[in-house]
């Protein structure tokens, strides 16, 4: 129908210009027809329209008119239009094909992109759940051993482990490269207290909102579990009521600089204490992980411990 449709109107359209156009321009309005139906509706109905439109110019604008005679300029002029219908056509049934190709080449890629999310996401999900088991073995493993260093340590151990679990699932999903820290450390200091039985210490957090790439969450979030586990091992260590806050503060906006600090009630830091020859193992991993994501750690007492890291979400040096 579109072909019938766009002959007609070439047909009509020549018809009514000829009058108005000098000798020669026989095929002036059949070229678009033939382009734009096959640029439209395929290959055949463009030859279609082609064919007809080379007898429909023969018979009515080549002189002589009203006759499909042959002589030299008409055997030129057919010949002409035969030859650039022809190119016109090609040129158009290619691009087509071109265009399905990439079309199922696209389609093949996505499929394989979805494929590969899932096949990523089953991957993760799996070793977030090994560690999880291996959390639970260590929780299993001091359960069975009597209140002392070797207790704490599994304990730690276990924290540590299921944080990054945690994360595993959190992050490592390739629709969400990031994660709500602020939500995040919300959320930390009650399941450390839990994890520790430590339900005579209460968690205050006033943080800002923040969103940490995948490669910076991960040291931030075992920095904040450090410093908290610290807090309640060594401030809270006879049972005493007591709390722990901890501070998330945007310091300059246009550098992306923000400073954690976490602080408790408790005796505070020993004299001469230095975190990175500490034969505390958790302090010496803050300090690791501080210079590991250009962080700037600090400390003093005031009222307690305090502990301090200044950082940019961008990983460079604060």
């Amino acid at each position: 129908m579109f072909a019938i449709v766009a002959f007609a109107l070439a047909l009509a359209a020549r018809l009514w210009l000829d009058a108005r156009l000098p000798p020669g321009f026989p095929y002036l309005t059949f070229f678009p027809a033939v382009i734009l139906t096959t640029f439209f509706v395929g290959l055949a109905p463009g030859i279609a329209v082609g064919i007809a439109s080379f007898f429909a110019a023969w018979y009515f604008f080549i002189a002589p008119a009203g006759s499909f005679e042959l002589n030299g300029p008409a055997i030129v002029a057919l010949a002409f239009f035969v030859a650039i219908v022809t190119v016109d056509v090609l040129l158009i049934h290619w691009m087509h094909v071109a265009l399905d190709r990439l079309k199922r080449e696209q389609m093949v890629s996505h499929r394989h992109a979805e494929e590969r999310d899932v096949l990523f996401k089953e991957m993760q999900h799996r070793v977030s759940n090994n560690l999880a088991v291996v959390s639970a073995l260590l929780n299993a493993q001091k359960r069975g051993l009597p209140e002392g260093e070797a207790a704490t340590a599994l304990a730690q151990a276990a924290t540590r482990v299921n944080l990054v679990a945690r994360m595993q699932r959190d992050l490592y999903d390739p629709a969400h490269q990031t994660l709500d820290f602020a939500a995040y450390l919300k959320a930390l200091g009650p399941d450390i207290l839990e994890a520790m039985d430590a339900r005579h210490v209460t968690y205050h957090a006033d943080v800002a909102a923040i969103d940490v790439s995948s490669d910076m969450a991960v040291p931030l979030g075992l920095i904040a579990t450090e410093l908290i586990s610290n807090s309640i091992e060594h401030a809270f260590a006879d049972k005493r009521q007591g709390r722990i806050d901890v501070e998330l503060s945007e310091v300059d906006a246009a550098s992306g600089s923000y400073l954690l600090r976490v602080s408790d009630d408790g005796p505070g830091w020993p004299e001469a204490f230095k975190p990175d020859k500490s034969r505390n193992l958790g302090m010496r991993i803050v300090v690791s992980l501080a210079q590991q994501i250009g962080g700037q750690f600090s400390y003093h007492n005031d009222g307690g411990a305090v502990s301090s890291l200044a950082f940019r979400i961008d990983g460079r040096k604060a």
